[in-house]
């Protein structure tokens, strides 16, 4: 039998949500296996992966009894940004795996949820389509910088024109990690990547897999970076992937406005420890001189109120959003969003705390 050519899923509803663990397995479900795995998949034997799932439980959230906290008020902001909790949405390649209408249901999702969008220099819409359907939403642009120079000043003028409030830097991934799912599969993307197309010469980008996207990156980052993309935007510099202490005093030097921890959701550096058994010495280091997201194993309420009470400032939601998207487009986007909000909310009743700095300064977590 002739295979079909692929289909995302065109789903458009509010999710009725009991657990993102509950989505995640519909989602296997029902996706084309290889794609799904390009998604779920790891680095290596993905220990890094499962870890950073697991560590959270070595986190204990004491429960605080009669603090009169009738209200929780979930609210924060970023960057002078108000939003209506300390959630995000990751930077996250290819949302056309997911969805039809890809990156721009995800921002519309986010923008539900009165949150912020990072787009990816990878993709599936460029950077003018998403500036043609970005109306009222926060972007923010995620890049990962190319060998070619001047394909790098077209990606930021870019963004610039798509009114990005902030350019995220990428710096854990100079190469693409050993991502053997991919390699047993044999998955190619059935799109090109829209920002790519002009790199790629139009179309043929069309049919790649991750590892010949990422042959195009620039692999020899370093801080000269950070000022380049300052001078060239004038936006503030979120500096994603820094996982030690000795990182976040360099990038702060060179100029970095934010600091973003992640270990890439375990698909990049395989054997690395869990993302918030590292989150505790970056925040002692940047000693609240800027904030501090933090990304890699969210699946839970519990889990946000856990990188918030050990000093995030904002937490980013990768897979789970993906999640969402494929089972109901833009409302399964903000359908994700109120069941973390429902479950921080819950979260933070019992623990005695009533807005975001309360956890960030009065919660009680045991380490075990």
């Amino acid at each position: 039998m002739e295979k079909l050519p692929y289909q995302a899923s065109d789903k458009e509803l509010t999710l009725d949500l009991i657990s993102i663990d509950d989505l995640e397995a519909t989602v296997e479900q029902e996706m084309d296996f290889a794609a799904y795995m390009s998604v779920y998949g790891g680095a290596g034997d993905e220990y890094t992966l499962d870890e950073n799932r697991e560590a959270f439980n070595k986190y204990g959230i004491i429960s605080r009894s009669l603090m009169g906290n009738k209200d929780v008020d979930l609210k924060t902001s970023l960057f002078g940004i108000d939003l209506d909790s300390p959630l995000i949405t990751c930077p996250i390649a290819g949302n056309g795996l997911m969805h039809q209408d890809g990156e721009i249901a995800t921002m519309q999702g986010s923008t539900l949820a009165n949150s912020i969008f990072c787009a990816s220099t990878y993709s599936t819409k460029s950077l003018e389509e998403i500036r043609q359907e970005n109306k009222d939403g926060n972007l923010f642009f995620q890049i990962y910088l190319n060998k070619d120079g001047q394909f790098n000043d077209w990606l930021l003028d870019q963004a610039i024109l798509a009114n990005a409030k902030a350019i995220i830097i990428t710096a854990d991934a100079p190469v693409v990690g050993n991502r053997e799912w991919d390699k047993r599969l044999q998955f190619k993307f059935p799109f090109s990547f829209g920002n790519l197309d002009k790199y790629f010469n139009n179309k043929e980008g069309i049919g790649m897999d991750i590892a010949s996207i990422f042959s195009s990156a620039k692999n020899d980052l370093s801080l000269d970076d950070i000022q380049y993309i300052k001078e060239k935007t004038n936006l503030p510099v979120i500096v994603k992937g820094i996982q030690c202490a000795l990182d976040v005093e360099r990038v702060l030097e060179a100029g970095a406005d934010g600091i973003w921890v992640s270990n890439h959701g375990g698909r990049q550096l395989e054997g690395g420890p869990a993302c918030i058994d590292l989150l505790e010495e970056v925040v002692d280091a940047v000693d609240k001189q800027v904030p501090i997201i933090f990304d890699s194993g969210i699946r839970r309420g519990q889990h946000v109120f856990k990188a918030l009470a050990l000093g995030a400032d904002i937490v980013a939601i990768g897979r789970p959003i993906l999640y969402g998207l494929n089972q109901g487009g833009a409302l399964g986007v903000q359908s994700v969003y109120n069941q973390l909000e429902k479950e921080l909310t819950a979260i933070m009743m019992m623990a005695g705390t009533k807005n975001i700095e309360e956890i960030q300064t009065k919660a009680m977590i045991k380490h075990h």
